[in-house]
């Protein structure tokens, strides 16, 4: 496992948490042979680390343990690593980051299978004459007026008694939202002190209503490609900051492919990002999304 002082030593401006589960070690492989493998972008210090629970499978265990002692980059929490507990995970992360990393600018949370750009996400943080960092950000693609699952045999079901109001609070996508260092330190303290009901909301649920309690309101980006898959557009992919839904085979292909190339024009980007959206919302509208 990393050493605590991993953070000191390298003093990283953004440090993302890649949330993963033992048996992905393809998916945090690829992440490590493209964007995670960055250790600075536009001049700034970058750090990547993956967060894993328990194993329940003894083979997978050491499997994890000898990743762990050649990679150095896992971060293990106390709960056994299920579907059920991806809040538990949530949780463990923001607190690593607090008590570790706390001289971090930004915060990242990602999902194993996003492709993540570091590039385009801090060109967007710091094109403001009035950096982000000073504020309280939550930043990714918001989710408005969801309500909640009431349907006992769904996915996410969320009895009343557990939560009673008809609607969440806003909240980013679960798959790629970003966090300032004031509102990590705030939504954190207030994770740290909320009631572990059960069933537990979803995780990005549960980091939205936290958010609510600390005062921290999300931000939308367009640039987070939220839950649907985006189809590859070169241009399109050097501009988002994160695509869901990418395999490890296809991360290493896109990258390699973005990378390798001249930089899109800004024409070029405009006009890609509105074709992948749209290619997006057909996707979508069709149920020809990956994953979903």
């Amino acid at each position: 496992m990393p050493s605590p002082l991993m953070c000191q030593r390298a003093k990283p401006y953004l440090i993302t948490m890649v949330t993963s589960a033992p048996a992905n070690q393809r998916a945090r492989q690829a992440i490590r042979d493209t964007w995670g493998g960055e250790v600075e972008v536009r001049g700034l210090r970058v750090m990547t680390l993956f967060m894993v629970g328990v194993a329940s499978d003894p083979g997978l265990a050491k499997l994890l343990i000898e990743e762990a002692r050649e990679r150095g980059d896992l971060i293990q929490g106390r709960f056994l690593d299920t579907y059920s507990n991806l809040t538990l995970k949530t949780l463990s992360l923001l607190g690593w980051a607090r008590r570790f990393c706390p001289q971090a600018h930004f915060m990242a949370k990602v999902d194993d299978d996003v492709l993540f750009n570091p590039s385009a996400l801090l060109h967007f943080l710091n094109r403001s004459r009035n950096p982000y960092e000073q504020g309280d950000l939550y930043l990714g693609r918001v989710h408005l007026h969801v309500a909640p699952d009431r349907d006992p045999d769904g996915k996410h079901y969320l009895p009343s008694g557990a939560y009673p109001p008809s609607v969440f609070p806003d909240y980013c996508s679960g798959t790629a939202y970003v966090l300032s260092r004031s509102a990590l330190l705030k939504i954190s303290l207030a994770a740290s002190a909320s009631p572990l009901s059960t069933p537990l909301p979803p995780e990005d649920v549960f980091v939205g209503l936290c958010a609510r309690t600390a005062g921290v309101l999300p931000s939308h980006c367009p640039l987070f490609s939220g839950g649907p898959g985006v189809p590859y557009g070169r241009c399109c992919y050097q501009a988002m900051v994160s695509i869901h839904h990418v395999p490890p085979r296809e991360m290493l292909h896109y990258w390699a492919d973005v990378h390798i190339s001249q930089p899109c024009s800004w024409l070029g980007i405009r006009a890609s990002l509105g074709l992948c959206k749209v290619r997006a919302m057909l996707g979508t509208a069709l149920g020809l999304e990956q994953g979903l």
